[in-house]
């Protein structure tokens, strides 16, 4: 983990969702060409980081291996990622007060850029806006982001008020998204957010993961 003349920066790896569409279960403790999911986003995101928490719901006793605290949704019935962003926010405030911002990424994202930090608090710089979204092919991915502690409070009501889609709420505070390259690999020009939610994507990222390594 990385530390310098900044703020602290709190990494949270999202990893409170149903897994729906591969059946259920924890993605993130599959494994995936000699590692588990979470091990491989783990591996990139915590050299950019200074701490990192896992937000899941259910018994936190199943990431017991990693050594990392477990925080579940403070909003019960799943609400989707906002919630883990908010549960993110709350246990930096409260476990890391001199931390500003959290880093979020999905617990299924296993080629995360090296350099997402820096890039995404450099778009918000260069946006003027208090959130830096990721953004690769075109595509817009709202739950690969720097969010700031300090809009705790309002992402609180707004979950209660029944605000469920992240790229709305992060519109509405001010975001600015922030392009990454593909990556190439063997396999051809890879999305660096690339995400396993099928079993047949789930296939991809196995083929993929042989090339990059954790």
């Amino acid at each position: 983990m990385t530390s310098n003349d900044r703020t602290p920066v709190v990494g949270v790896i999202l990893a409170g969702g149903l897994s729906r569409r591969m059946g259920g279960g924890d993605k993130a403790l599959l494994p995936l060409a000699g590692a588990t999911m979470l091990e491989r986003v783990l591996a990139r995101l915590a050299p950019q980081v200074d701490s990192v928490v896992i937000n899941a719901n259910g018994n936190a006793d199943r990431f017991d291996a990693f050594g990392l605290p477990v925080v579940a949704d403070p909003v019960p019935g799943f609400p989707g990622p906002l919630a883990g962003v908010l549960a993110g926010m709350r246990w930096a405030a409260s476990r890391t007060p001199p931390a500003t911002d959290v880093l979020t990424v999905s617990a299924d994202a296993p080629f995360l850029p090296l350099d997402l930090h820096r890039k995404l608090a450099a778009g918000r710089v260069r946006g003027r806006a208090p959130i830096a979204l990721a953004r690769s092919g075109g595509r817009l991915h709202p739950v690969i982001g720097l969010w700031p502690v300090s809009l705790a409070p309002r992402l609180a009501a707004s979950l209660a008020a029944g605000s469920r889609k992240v790229e709305a709420w992060a519109d509405e505070h001010g975001a600015a998204p922030v392009d990454f390259p593909l990556t190439v690999s063997p396999e051809g020009p890879i999305d660096p957010f690339f995400n396993a939610n099928t079993p047949a994507e789930w296939e991809a990222a196995e083929r993929v993961a042989r090339w990059i390594a954790p």
